[in-house]
C-alpha cells in the first residue's frame, strides 16, 4: 500500500474526503517526525512506538575492493510494534 492508497482508505473508514484524509496523514507524519527530530518516543497504544535509536561507529567493508572502511555513528529512527499490532498481523 503506497500513500495515496491509504489515503483513500482513510476516506473510505471516515467521513473525509480524499483531499481532507491526505491533509490528514500529513498532519500525522509532521508529528512524529517533529517529536523524533525533538528526540521524543511517539506512542500509539496497541500500535506501536516510534523511536529516535544511537548506532555507533562501526567497521564494514567496501564491497567493490574489500577494504576495510568506517561507518560513522548515526541517530536512526526506529519502530517497535505494538501488542496489538503483532496479534492482528499474527492471526
Amino acid at each position: 500500500m503506497n500513500k495515496s492508497e491509504l489515503c483513500a482508505a482513510i476516506a473510505e473508514n471516515s467521513n473525509l474526503t480524499k483531499a481532507d484524509s491526505g491533509r490528514a496523514l500529513e498532519a500525522i507524519l509532521s508529528a512524529i517526525e517533529n517529536a523524533l527530530k525533538a528526540g521524543d518516543a511517539v506512542t500509539l497504544v496497541g500500535f506501536g512506538t516510534f523511536a529516535v535509536k544511537d548506532r555507533a561507529e562501526r567497521l564494514g567493508r567496501n564491497p567493490q575492493t574489500g577494504a576495510e572502511i568506517t561507518i560513522a555513528a548515526a541517530k536512526i529512527a526506529s519502530f517497535k510494534a505494538g501488542k496489538g499490532l503483532k496479534e492482528a498481523v499474527d492471526g
